[in-house]
């Protein structure tokens, strides 16, 4: 493992690096707002003592708050991306650094306190001049420990399509890479502990005696320059040309087919691609941010877009459908279809072929009859549609025993170790094709079809007419077994899928092989 996280983080050096240089950015952005706000209000809080409990008892409050709640709660006022990433970190940093501002002040001896009252100084030089040097070493304890928590809680950003090494963990538990996904948590945890050594050698440097307050205020001034400016970096946006963001939800199909996209629009025009990989629930968040502007382009589905946006419960034939669905996007959100790239990744339902071979299981009727005994599993979001969970268990007669929430990346792995006993699965998932792995006839028609096509902001065609034609080359271009083939190549052969995506356009005559 060790040999091959090394050739890992060697090969794929130009994906990690700035991962790494955003997650140092996002983090150290928080941590800084984090200290200006925290140690305010821990100074507030001990000179106005009435006020403390009540602080403090908000500031713990919003501690307990899950962080995926958290973020969820921040999406629909200040959108996804590293904003509310930053916003949320900054939240979570504040506890420990207004606690121990609040503890270091109160534990100034007050005896010294009496003394400098004595010798006629103010109340403001007391604070400046007594009480926070004194109290200096409690504070910067509270800041190591909220800097730790604070880079270690920055992989969560992903989940919202923010940067930073998150990515590759959420990317790497999504396509099944092992490798990528604990090269993102040992670079995370690596980022974490050499935060906590250098802020010890600060430490030890600040209490040491033998260095003047001079040289001190020196470090400290030179420290905070370089911790702004590389922090406000993250801010600069070059001077930049034609750009258009594409969004793809957490699922291999969607990197690679974000990956088409990418290639065909920068090969054949002068358009740069800006690409978020893995918006944690999908839809449910992609779809509003498209609709603000955050997102000009993604891969949707006709079934999702006609029942979890649309909220539509009649099903007419598929070329009605997808005429009403065109018109109801243009009308409703100003946003445009563009073509349907010929395969339909359906919801299915999948076992092990032992237990299909245990209890005959063929058909969703032959599952119905032995559900109770079994445990049912599937990414989180399927429990909430309209057309999920509780619609598919009535229509098909199902009672499961117990149902479990799990990450799409994982649902497969769960089922193979005997975790679950059935899953949602997606017609094109690439490890159908594993013989031990049986997908179940669905003899009730229960589950509608979901084409796959693009979607695009209106505005964006409109600045960009020439994206039309680029986007329609992928036109009825990929096949059900075409998609589950390239899924299988990047989930089970380990394939990066830009390389999948572009050996695939190229065979179809859409991209030259030099490009």
């Amino acid at each position: 493992m060790f040999r091959e996280l090394i050739q890992f983080y060697s090969e794929r050096s130009d994906f990690f690096l700035p991962l790494i240089l955003e997650h140092l950015q996002i983090s150290m952005i928080a941590i800084i707002i984090a200290t200006i706000i925290g140690i305010s209000v821990g100074i507030f809080i001990a000179e106005n003592k009435k006020t403390s409990p009540i602080i403090l008892g908000i500031v713990s409050f919003l501690y307990t708050i899950p962080s995926i709640s958290m973020l969820g709660f921040l999406i629909p006022i200040t959108g996804i991306g590293n904003k509310s990433a930053i916003i949320a970190l900054s939240i979570y940093a504040l506890l420990p650094i207004i606690r121990n501002t609040y503890t270091g002040i109160q534990g100034v001896d007050k005896d010294i306190l009496e003394a400098a009252k004595g010798m006629g100084s103010t109340r403001f030089q007391i604070l400046l001049k007594i009480k926070l040097p004194l109290a200096f070493p409690v504070i910067l304890s509270g800041f190591k420990n909220m800097t730790v928590m604070t880079i270690a809680l920055a992989g969560i950003a992903s989940f919202i399509g923010a940067g930073g090494l998150g990515v590759a963990i959420y990317r790497g538990i999504t396509t099944n890479n092992i490798t990528m996904t604990i090269a993102g948590s040992l670079a995370v945890a690596i980022l974490a502990f050499l935060a906590d050594f250098l802020i010890g050698i600060f430490e030890r440097y600040i209490q040491n005696r033998h260095h003047s307050q001079k040289q001190k205020k020196r470090v400290v001034t030179a420290l905070l320059v370089v911790v702004i400016v590389f922090s406000a970096s993250l801010f600069y946006v070059p001077h930049q040309g034609k750009m258009v963001h594409i969004a793809t939800k957490p699922m291999t199909e969607e990197f690679i087919i974000g990956e088409m996209m990418k290639l065909l629009i920068e090969d054949r025009t002068d358009i740069q691609v800006e690409m978020t990989k893995g918006v944690g629930g999908g839809t449910s968040n992609i779809h509003p941010a498209m609709v603000k502007g955050d997102f000009d382009i993604y891969p949707e589905y006709t079934g999702t877009s006609w029942s979890f946006v649309l909220k539509e419960t009649t099903i007419s034939d598929e070329e009605t459908l997808y005429k009403q669905l065109v018109s109801q996007y243009e009308q409703q959100y100003q946003l445009t279809w563009l073509g349907l790239y010929g395969f339909n990744n359906t919801y299915g339902i999948a076992v092990t072929k032992q237990l299909a071979d245990r209890y005959h299981l063929k058909t969703y009727s032959d599952l119905a009859s032995i559900s109770s005994q079994l445990i049912f599993g599937s990414e989180y979001d399927f429990y909430e549609r309209d057309d999920g969970y509780n619609a598919m268990a009535n229509a098909n007669d199902f009672h499961f025993k117990k149902t479990v929430d799990l990450d799409i990346g994982l649902k497969y792995d769960a089922l193979k170790k005997g975790e679950v006993d059935a899953i949602i699965a997606f017609t094109t998932d690439g490890q159908l094709s594993d013989s031990q792995i049986v997908l179940l006839e669905d003899d009730h028609h229960y589950f509608e079809n979901y084409y796959a096509g693009t979607v695009i902001r209106q505005e964006t065609l409109e600045k960009y007419p020439e994206l039309k034609s680029v986007l329609m080359l992928l036109n009825n271009q990929i096949s059900e077994q075409e998609m589950a083939k390239m899924n299988y190549q990047v989930e089970t052969e380990k394939q990066n899928e830009t390389a999948v995506a572009k050996a695939f356009l190229v065979k179809q005559g859409l991209l030259e092989e030099s490009k």
